[in-house]
């Protein structure tokens, strides 16, 4: 298909400035431009943790290196932000889009939703209080004048009088006394003649004579009984008659009319009745009050539709911890206790201090995750053991201190007791380590021995403390390691606490196992108890508790000391400390760094000391360290290294633990040092060692002995600093500075060091990625050559792609969005970044660039346009451009880069969508943004034009992703915050300026002349110029709709999800925006209405299916069809129970014609099409042809608007409908009424019937189903596939191929071909449930679905009520032309009728009733005059709702129905109301037909309502109106009574048509009546698939019709023409002329489409030839009317019903029929059916076992299954010997029968099917009685059945009129048998295509050996010349006749085998022919005569049928057809 071709937007800037008048003149200018502060920049204070910057306060004047002063900005600056003032409406974030609050929807109320079985109490509903009541139990007779009543046939009932609310009265019958319930039936009294005694049948019984000369026959139990029942009924007869007598006397004229006395109850009805005339347009207008629901607010899209999760949130940059642990740490104590003070007073206590350092270890990763957190739990008085500190370490120069100690007393960060731990990667191996040391003392070993001991303590203490005393006061400097402690912190990776765990014992430390690196060994066994046994542990105990932090935690200061903002500064205060963590160094758990953090920690790890030789003895080595800034001799260390508790907060040095006579010391300590801002090359650290004497025999301090120092080069400190940047970084950045500095910059360096960068390590580029990116862009902007520029821009994706991949993009978004800002703009010196990125970013995408960097640039391509978008911003508002024009805002530079941008970008994603899926998608939805951004900033038709630019890159029949791009990008684009005023939505004139007419009722000329709003309904090219955005998206989903079924709905949703958007934009939210936003969207209607075929589902099925699976594009191109007029009441099929039928015909590729209401031809592109489209019809039906939508192909090829060159005309799926239609009702409902006018008046006829097509499939789709659907719907919709009529081919099944030879296959009805269809449909569901959302089922899931469900049914409802009524209004002339008989009011009264036929709610309803009353108070011709058949659909479906379960449905119903037969009786000049009369029986016979359950207590209750409407009315008080309406009600009761039996029979379909039949029969003389029966007997035999049945129903129907023509002269041929297709038809003639003709209305036109409806039918039914004579019948009538184009069509479908013909006579693949005898017996059960015998004719190829099956079930149903027998035997059943407690029945197989002339004239298959009386069936028999015997004894008797009709009638059982017994003898056995070998071989041989398979068989039964019994057995037993004597010799001759015969046949048969076969078979032909002359051989020596065997080709034709008929052997000389012929066996 060719591209559309593109159109060219308006220059958006021009329009607006040219049309600046007209714009501010409308009174919606808000909708027609931009708001003027649409976007700002702004700056945020960035959110600080703590009191003050943690950035030194010199910091910023020490820092020298570019790369410091960087950070150091970094970490200072504010966020820079751009927001967009209304940008939450482009998201669907709108504040006031909570969706509407659900608990405010009304309830409505449904009837459908009513209990089941809910009924009010009969007796009461309806009765009057005050009249005769009686009741008690009579024997009722049965009422079937058929046969005589017997004493048998009475049944006890219980019996109830009681008076209706009209006066009248009613005899209610009931099985049981319940009489709450619903009757089992009624004798209506009101048409009761007299009651007499009638005691011939019975004792005391008595007879009620009726009107209809029938009887009821009721005895009761005693005569005093009896007598008081014939009291009091003649009691109420004779009321009836005086007031029957008074009403007679009312109908002559009075005077006195003042005499009104109005029944309260009818107040309300008497005041609207006068009033209708009044009734005025304004009551009529819409009443689209605000009232009424927002259909979007109900629709569950709409409620998904909340888009703010989409788009991430994002936030600053913030300091982000792992999992907190909070550690408090409370006490350690050692068994060994005592008191410490001198005098031994106070507390018992350690008897010495302790000192306990806690870390973190993970012994998973094996490495140490924290640093060390000190803690002093020393009491007071054990911390004086040791002396305070020498002050000289403390006072000196240079002092790191000075910022905190201003901020917090160092007092209180003395003696830390609760610390933060922080861990980010959580998992049960991390241990939380103490270890203790203590004051050196000695070896840990003696230390430690008199803690170990459990004994006497107080002496060792005493000893103990003694010396510790002394080691304190001597080395209290020094620390020992002394023992140490673990637990675990986590219970699982979530980081859940492990709060039970406790510290393990305390161990003594191992001098030789100090290390970190054996402390996580120690920990590796810590599990194992085995290991841990084996440690030595010190006694005592250690408190510390764990817990998880609070946000709020308060008071704590982070690992530099800096206090948080809410701290307390008072001594009181526990200060809490957070210890850093140390994770890894990947890149994965580093985060950018926003606070200055400036830490070097240093661990001594092992000392080699042994080799020395300055000082021989050393072994207890302290280590001292410190940081020095300067080698001078006298310079300080540096006050920076944290110092330990208790001591001062910063020290100079910080010393290692000591080990006792140790030469090679391990250590574990950590020091922590807080380095300068700026490191300079004399910064240095100097670590000295001490030889310590422990020994205290020495008095005095002998600490000096030696004191060993080691300079460490300066050359260390870069060591330090590349432990912080990466040298790649560092070398970058040292170039820029060198080249900023004034050294020129090199473009080739440059590059070399930007090519570095790619190497730079993943976890520094986080870290410090804010400054790495800053530094990048500035120097983009500064870039003199290209190749600079591109390497930047590579650096950068470098960059975007590392995050992306380490899952870290959240730090690119909070970087874009809060902490980029564009560098400031000097047009001389530098460029923007926008423009110099969009240009790198065209080299980068160009098609010879580097793939794998262009890949990376489209995968995060929304980093650079959102750079691009921010720098836009900031450019524009820095730089004053915002004040500019849009034109002028930009330079053409950036226009043209912006524009390459799009071109280079389009092929990437057009191309690589298969290869690299992701980078396409991406790259497609940043542009999107991209774009829908630019029309902030940009001139808008230069973003226009690039959008267009985009879609000229697409073309229909694009892959599916393709498409999917296409809309997520219009998608994106069309949410833009003004997309409105983007649109225009403003009229464009012919130049001079135009408004918009106010919104006004219109006043009545305007009809005539509408305002012309210079709308547009289609998609035209101006309307596509004008308003863009809309124009292109619509365009869009129109081609979309022609693509396969994925694409539509991703078009549609796109498509809605932006109306809702609009329908909840609160800017917009009066009507008057609505309608003018509803402007934007009518070229929708002009979609839908190309597409109405599509659209029109009237089926609503359970969970969406469709047959386009989504990979076939190639979907079938249905024609579109119409709808024969079958009768006007056609209810949408409910559920009917043989849809298996229809399911198993979809499979197997039969069409299927039943239920569907539409019949459908689906012409399928494929090789079976013969040629045109319309030949390949599915075989389901004619296509038909209606008006203009012909079948012609050129018609249904025509280009649609849309530019695709094929209509397509599939069905949409139901999912896409309900979108499409929702649309629909929104812009219906939100248009002005004016725009409604305009589009109507501007519509053509044909799309005014689509437009109102496409309403009322609003009505299907959008029906409520009920609570009890929705519970099993959506439980069903994923337990199992419900059945539905909606598996329809056309929908169902997925695409189903129509082939022509499946069409006959026998329909099985058995449950595999259910089980099959029901896999196949959960293989198509995908998984397209249609419950929005997936639905948990609980109960109040389910309320709140039918709540959304019934209120969407009735906003649907009342929308399109609304635009109905407004429509009859501004259309009344064109409504009435022809009485209001013509298409269009059709259609229209269509829809109205459709509100009736769904499920409604009580508020629809009532509004529904008035429309209607209005509807027949405008257009009464339509209903009065002409054709009835709006009339009679109208009082069908009105009559139903007088069965309402809801009494208000009732009432408004009944007075519904009254007003129309009141108006009708007005029209007429108050004569009558014929029409309405005959109306309302016909009405009343098809429900009861249809079975709908209406002769119950409410309808009785709706009859009085009506009869007390006439009663009461005043204005007709003097009329015959009140009396005719009585008359009707009492005609109504009549026909109630006389169908009473059909409820009984509902399920067994023979006896309904039975009943329906003898109704019929009963209707001689009302044509109308008999049609109305007829009509539903074809729609019971459709629904139970028995076709031709159905096919006779019409030809009847259609007979009497023309019967009736004729005898008005109104036709020339009567019923009699119809005796070619059925002698039945002859009961048509029997029509009486009566009164019952008066109101018939039928013509021509209605014989014409009963014609086609038998031809369908006849067609349906498979009988072909029929057709023809049809056909004669319609043509001259059509040739009179010169209607070429329909006689081109009927010759068409002649020209296939006879292709079908010949192809079905060739296949022999057409069943017509089994047949079968069915007898009954048994009085008790059967009554009068008893010793009935019938022939049942059964579908297709129906087995005995199925029909007997059928049969059983019905019967055990209905009698109960103990008390039915099947009787096996075919035999005469006498039944005296039958058991009377059981029901009986015989079924027997039959075939139809024929005389030798009769077959003569029959010579087709079809005739030998078609109008068959006779048939036969034979039973073996012996003279001995057995059933079998030899062959010479073998006899059998045939019967010949002859029954009442012809088959096929109009029922599928016949009576049998008589039969007929032949026997035949021995021989005559003999000869009847071979005589039909003979005839099947001559057969099989004939045929054109020879059935080989069929053919072996049976030569293999005659010339096999071993079978050789068959023929041989016969020549045996009576051509033996022992035997022949015995029998007469014509016999004799005759059988050795049909022998010569037969070997004739078998040698021909063999001939032509050999003809067939292959090689495989040649050894087996070989065999039969040895058997074969065997046979001849034998034969020839029983006959005597040579029997040749016929090997060489003789001629063996010529002699063939009279020879049967001389030997067939029958008495009567009568030949047998058909055992089941061999061609009927598929």
């Amino acid at each position: 298909m060719a591209k559309p071709k593109l159109i060219e937007p308006i220059d958006y800037e021009n329009v607006i400035v040219q049309k600046k008048t007209q714009i501010l003149n409308d009174a919606l200018r808000e909708m027609l431009l931009f708001p003027y502060d649409d976007f700002q920049t702004a700056i945020l204070k960035r959110e600080r943790r703590y009191v003050c910057s943690t950035i030194p306060d010199n910091a910023e004047r020490e820092a020298h290196s570019l790369f410091v002063t960087e950070c150091i900005k970094t970490y200072n600056s504010d966020w820079h932000v751009v927001n967009y003032k209304y940008e939450d409406y482009s998201q669907f974030r709108q504040p006031s889009n909570k969706g509407i609050k659900l608990e405010k929807l009304p309830i409505h109320v449904y009837e459908v939703d009513e209990e089941a079985d809910k009924d009010e109490d009969a007796a009461s509903l309806g009765s009057q209080k005050g009249g005769i009541t009686k009741q008690g139990w009579l024997y009722k007779g049965n009422m079937n004048s058929a046969i005589s009543v017997t004493m048998r046939s009475f049944k006890r009932r219980f019996f109830h009088l009681l008076q209706l609310g009209d006066g009248s009265y009613n005899l209610n019958f009931y099985k049981d006394e319940k009489i709450s319930k619903e009757p089992k039936g009624s004798i209506f009294l009101d048409s009761c003649m007299g009651v007499v005694q009638n005691n011939k049948v019975r004792r005391f019984a008595f007879e009620l004579k009726m009107q209809d000369k029938s009887s009821y026959l009721l005895a009761a139990d005693s005569e005093v009984e009896m007598e008081e029942w014939i009291a009091t009924l003649n009691k109420i007869l004779q009321l009836n008659f005086e007031a029957a007598m008074q009403e007679k006397r009312n109908g002559d004229p009075h005077e006195d009319d003042d005499q009104s006395k109005t029944d309260s109850s009818l107040s309300s009805l008497d005041s609207y009745l006068p009033e209708i005339t009044k009734i005025s347009r304004d009551s009529e207008i819409k009443f689209k009050s605000e009232s009424r629901v927002k259909l979007f607010a109900l629709d569950p899209d709409a409620q998904k539709l909340d888009f703010s999760s989409i788009e991430p949130e994002v936030k600053p940059f913030e300091e982000k911890f792992g999992k907190k642990i909070l550690v408090k740490c409370h006490d350690l104590s050692f068994n060994l206790q005592s008191c410490v003070a001198e005098n031994e007073e106070g507390p018992t206590t350690n008897v010495e201090p302790f000192f306990i350092s806690l870390s973190l270890f993970d012994i998973r990763h094996n490495r140490k995750i924290s640093s060390d957190f000190h803690v002093d739990l020393n009491h007071s008085t054990v911390r004086h053991m040791i002396p305070s500190i020498s002050q000289q370490l403390l006072n000196g120069s240079s002092d790191c201190l000075h910022q905190i100690q201003n901020i917090i007393p160092e007092i209180m960060l003395q003696y830390p007791k609760q610390g933060i731990f922080s861990v980010t990667c959580p998992h049960p191996d991390i241990f939380l380590v103490a270890r203790i040391e203590k004051v050196l003392q000695g070896s840990i070993t003696h230390c430690a021995e008199p803690y170990m001991k459990s004994s006497d303590s107080s002496k060792v203490a005493q000893k103990v403390l003694k010396n510790a005393k002394q080691a304190c006061q001597r080395l209290g400097q020094y620390r020992m390691p002394f023992a140490w402690a673990a637990r675990t912190l986590f219970k699982d990776t979530s980081g859940t606490l492990d709060k039970n765990a406790r510290f393990s014992a305390l161990y003594k430390q191992d001098s030789n196992k100090l290390s970190n690196e054996d402390m996580l060994k120690l920990l590796a066994d810590f599990r194992k108890p085995e290991k841990m046994a084996k440690l030595p542990v010190i006694l005592g105990n250690l408190d510390i508790t764990i817990d998880n932090v609070f946000p709020d935690v308060p008071n704590f200061v982070n690992s530099s000391y800096i206090p948080m903002k809410q701290f307390e500064n008072s001594t009181k205060t526990v200060v809490t400390f957070e210890v850093e963590e140390f994770v890894p160094c990947i890149p994965k758990h580093t985060q950018p760094f926003t606070i200055y953090n400036n830490h070097l920690y240093v661990y001594p790890k092992h000392l080699k000391y042994d080799s020395q030789k300055s000082f021989a003895k050393a072994r207890n080595i302290a280590v001292c360290i410190e940081f020095k800034d300067s080698d001078d001799e006298d310079s300080l260390p540096l006050k920076c290294i944290y110092g330990r508790p208790g001591g001062p907060i910063f020290a100079r040095q910080a010393f290692a633990t000591v080990l006792h006579h140790h030469q090679n010391p391990e250590f574990y300590d950590e020091v922590k040092i807080e380095l300068p801002t700026q490191l300079h090359e004399k910064h240095h650290l100097l670590f000295t060692f001490y030889h310590v004497s422990c020994d205290n025999s020495s008095k005095g301090t002998t600490k000096k002995k030696d004191i060993i120092e080691t300079q460490v080069s300066a050359g260390m400190i870069w060591n330090f600093f590349k432990l912080e940047v990466d040298q790649h970084l560092n070398n970058f950045f040292f170039y820029c500075q060198k080249t900023e500095s004034g050294a020129q910059a090199l473009g080739a360096d440059l590059v070399k060091y930007l090519k570095s960068l790619h190497a730079m390590e993943g976890h520094v580029m986080i870290a410090f990625l804010p400054t790495i990116l800053n530094q990048l862009f500035r120097v983009l902007t500064r870039a003199t050559q290209e190749e600079v520029a591109v390497n930047v821009t590579r650096v950068i994706i470098h960059v975007v792609a590392q995050c992306h991949e380490e899952g870290l993009d959240s730090y690119l978004r909070s970087y874009v969005k809060y902490a980029y800002k564009a560098e400031p703009y000097i047009a001389s010196e530098y460029k923007t970044v926008h423009e110099e990125l969009a240009k790198s970013m065209t080299t980068i995408l160009k098609p010879s660039a580097d793939f794998l960097t262009s890949n990376k640039l489209l995968k995060y391509s929304w980093f650079f346009f959102e750079i691009l978008i921010k720098s836009m911003a900031q450019h524009l508002i820095e730089n004053g451009k915002v004040k500019l024009l849009r034109n002028q805002r930009f330079p053409a530079s950036y226009h043209h880069a912006v524009e390459t941008v799009v071109n280079m970008l389009m092929p990437h994603i057009t191309q690589k969508y298969k290869d690299n899926p992701e980078a396409s998608k991406n790259a497609n939805h940043s542009l999107a943004v991209f774009i829908k951004r630019c029309f902030t900033f940009m001139d808008r038709g230069f973003v226009f034009k690039q959008i267009n630019n985009y879609i000229s890159f697409f073309a229909p029949g694009d892959p599916k992703t393709l498409f999917e791009f296409k809309f997520e990008f219009l998608r994106v684009v069309c949410n833009h915050e003004h997309y409105i005023p983007l649109n225009l939505p403003m009229p464009f004139g012919k130049g001079r300026i135009q408004r918009y007419q106010a919104f006004r009722s219109p006043s009545v000329e305007s009809y005539d002349t509408p305002v012309d709003l210079q709308l547009d309904y289609y998609l035209s090219d101006d309307f596509c110029k004008h308003h863009f955005l809309v124009g292109l998206l619509l365009r869009e989903v129109g081609n979309a709709l022609q693509e396969f079924r994925d694409i539509r709905q991703i078009a549609i949703s796109v498509l809605k999800n932006l109306m809702i958007k609009h329908c909840f934009d609160d800017r917009y939210s009066s009507r008057s925006h609505q309608a003018r936003i509803a402007t934007l969207y009518l070229p929708t209607f002009g979609l839908l209405i190309e597409n109405a075929h599509r659209i029109d589902v009237k089926d609503v099925s359970p969970f969406p299916i469709n047959a386009s699976s989504s990979s076939t594009k190639d979907e079938s191109l249905s024609l579109p069809v119409t709808n024969p007029l079958v009768t006007p009441q056609k209810s949408v099929n409910t559920l009917d129970n043989n849809l298996h039928k229809d399911l198993f015909g979809a499979i197997s590729g039969i069409a299927t014609p039943y239920t569907s209401s539409t019949p459908n031809v689906n012409c399928v592109r494929n090789a079976d099409s013969r040629g045109s489209l319309i030949s390949t019809d599915s075989g389901n039906s004619l296509p038909e042809r209606h008006g203009e939508k012909s079948n012609s192909l050129d018609k249904n090829q025509q280009t649609c608007t849309s530019g695709s060159s094929v209509v397509r005309c599939d069905k949409l799926d139901q999912s896409e409908i309900k979108s499409l239609l929702m649309c629909f009702l929104h812009i219906l409902k939100s248009m002005s009424d004016d725009a409604l006018f305009t589009y109507w008046n501007k519509a053509s006829t044909s799309e005014l019937m689509d437009f109102f097509t496409i309403a009322e499939v609003c009505l299907h789709q959008f029906q409520y189903m009920g609570k009890r659907y929705i519970a099993s719907a959506t439980y069903l919709t994923f337990a199992s596939v419900p059945f539905h009529p909606s598996c329809r081919n056309q929908e169902g099944l997925g695409p189903i191929v129509h082939d022509r030879k499946s069409q006959t296959l026998p329909v099985s009805r058995n449950r595999t071909g259910m089980m099959h269809a029901r896999l196949q449909q959960l293989s198509s569901l995908e998984n397209s449930l249609t419950f929005s959302h997936s639905y948990g089922h609980s109960d109040s899931d389910v309320l709140h679905q039918s709540l959304l469900e019934a209120n969407i049914a009735t906003e649907v409802c009342l929308t399109i009520l609304d635009t109905l009524s407004l429509f009859t209004m501004a259309f009344k002339t064109q409504l009435l032309t022809d009485h209001g008989h013509n298409p269009l009011m059709k259609k229209v009264f269509d829809v109205y009728l459709c509100f009736l036929q769904k499920n409604q709610s009580e508020t629809t309803l009532k509004n529904v009733f008035n429309a209607l009353r209005s509807l027949i108070f405008k257009f009464p011709s339509t209903f009065y005059e002409g054709r009835a058949d709006m009339c009679s659909a109208l009082c069908y479906e009105i009559l139903k709702c007088c069965n309402s379960k809801l009494s208000s449905i009732r009432t408004e119903a009944s007075q519904l129905l009254y007003f129309l037969m009141k108006n009708n009786f007005d029209y007429t000049g108050k004569r009558s109301f014929v029409r309405t009369h005959l109306q309302v029986i016909i009405s009343v016979s098809q429900l009861i037909a249809d079975v709908v359950g209406i002769g119950g207590t409410r309808f009785q209750q709706s009859l009085s309502i009506i009869n007390n409407c006439a009663n009461n009315d005043r204005l007709i008080k003097h009329t015959t109106f009140p009396s005719e309406v009585k008359d009707l009600t009492k005609r109504i009761r009549t026909v109630l009574m006389a169908t009473a039996q059909m409820k009984e029979h509902e399920n067994d379909p023979e006896m309904l048509v039975d009943l329906q039949y003898s109704l019929a029969k009963s209707y001689a003389s009302t044509p109308e009546l008999r049609k109305t029966w007829l009509d539903s007997m074809a729609r019971i035999h459709v629904k139970n698939g028995d076709l031709s049945e159905a096919a006779m129903c019409y030809v009847h129907v259609t007979a009497l019709v023309a019967e009736y023509l004729l005898r008005k002269g109104m036709f020339k041929q009567g019923c009699t023409s119809f005796r070619v297709i059925t002698p039945n038809i002859d009961e048509e003639a029997s029509m009486m002329e009566d009164v019952g003709m008066q109101d018939v209305h039928f013509n021509e036109d209605v014989l014409m489409e009963l014609l086609e409806q038998c031809a369908d039918g006849l067609w349906k039914a498979e009988r072909y030839e029929l057709i023809a004579d049809i056909y004669k019948l319609i043509i001259p009538i059509y040739e009179k009317r010169r209607e070429f184009e329909r006689l081109a069509h009927l010759y068409d479908t002649l020209h296939r019903a006879y292709s079908k013909v010949t192809e079905v006579m060739h296949t022999g693949r057409r069943l017509l029929g089994t047949y079968f005898r069915v007898a009954f017996f048994g009085q008790g059960f059967f009554e009068d059916e008893d010793g009935k015998e019938y022939i049942y004719k059964e579908p297709k190829l129906t087995p005995l076992s199925e029909i007997s099956q059928r049969l059983q079930k019905l019967y055990s149903d209905k009698f109960g299954s103990e008390n039915v027998r099947m009787i096996q035997d075919s035999g005469k059943v006498n039944p005296k010997d039958l058991d009377s407690k059981y029901a009986y029945i015989q079924v027997t197989h039959v075939v139809p029968y024929f005389e030798e002339k009769e077959l003569q004239e029959r010579k087709t298959e079809f005739e030998r099917n078609h109008n068959i009386r006779r048939f036969m069936f034979e039973m073996p028999f012996t003279q001995l009685g057995k059933r079998r015997g030899g062959v010479e004894e073998q006899c059998k008797r045939r019967t010949i059945l002859t029954a009442i009709h012809c088959f096929p009638y109009v029922k599928k059982r016949i009576p049998i009129m008589y039969q007929h017994h032949t026997d035949l003898n021995p021989i005559e056995v003999a000869i009847d048998e071979m005589s039909k070998k003979v005839a099947e071989f001559r057969q099989l041989c004939s045929s054109a295509e020879v059935d080989m398979i069929k053919l072996q068989l049976k030569l293999q039964g005659s010339v096999s050996v071993q079978v050789n019994a068959g023929p041989l057995a016969y020549a045996r037993a009576f051509l033996d010349d022992t035997n022949t004597k015995r029998y007469p010799d014509n016999k004799i001759k005759l059988l050795k006749e049909v022998f010569r015969q037969f070997v004739e046949a078998c040698g021909q048969a063999l001939e032509i085998n050999e003809r067939l076969i292959k090689e495989d078979q040649i050894e087996y032909q070989e065999e039969m022919k040895a058997n074969y002359r065997e046979m001849a051989k034998e034969l020839s020596e029983i006959m005597h005569e040579q029997i040749a065997a016929v090997e060489e080709k003789a001629s063996v034709m010529p002699n063939s049928l009279h020879i049967f008929n001389a030997i067939s052997g029958t008495p009567t000389s009568t030949t047998v057809h058909g055992m089941p012929s061999s061609s009927s066996v598929a």
